[in-house]
């Protein structure tokens, strides 16, 4: 399975909640960058998945209008939860792109490549695409690619 954990783009920092916080203006330019450069790199059936936010659902626009939304990745889901949504390590869909929030995608890359769950810094706008496979008898995830917002 393929997962892409994609950070949403740069939000205004205070809205009457947090659900409803909006893309700023260089927000906007961020999504459609990352968009771009997905377009060129996610097969067709990929399965892509927003948080609830008003902010991430901005960002995954910027790249289609076929996507769920899923609160199991709302702001503050825990790892277990997102991996649940995703079906890891075997996948709803053979690739799936989580569109979420800080620090839970850098739990769940850190989760996923260590074993242990560090709060690794993705940026605003970031892509980080993994790799589950089967290994030697053993499942192993690999890194096929972290871009961040500003070489998308």
């Amino acid at each position: 399975m393929n997962l892409i954990l994609w950070r949403h783009a740069e939000a205004e920092d205070t809205a009457q909640t947090d659900l409803s916080r909006q893309l700023t203006s260089r927000g906007r330019k961020q999504a459609q960058a990352a968009a771009k450069w997905l377009r060129h790199h996610l097969p067709p059936d990929a399965l892509i998945l927003a948080s609830p936010a008003a902010r991430t659902v901005q960002t995954v626009e910027a790249l289609t209008d076929q996507y769920r939304v899923a609160d199991e990745i709302a702001p503050g889901a825990a790892v277990d939860d997102l991996l649940a949504a995703v079906g890891w390590p075997d996948g709803v869909a053979q690739t799936v792109v989580v569109v979420g929030h800080q620090p839970t995608l850098g739990f769940v890359a850190s989760w996923l490549l260590t074993g242990a769950q560090t709060e690794w810094p993705i940026k605003k706008g970031g892509i980080w695409w993994l790799e589950g496979r089967e290994r030697n008898g053993g499942h192993q995830t690999v890194v096929r690619a972290v871009i961040p917002p500003d070489l998308t």
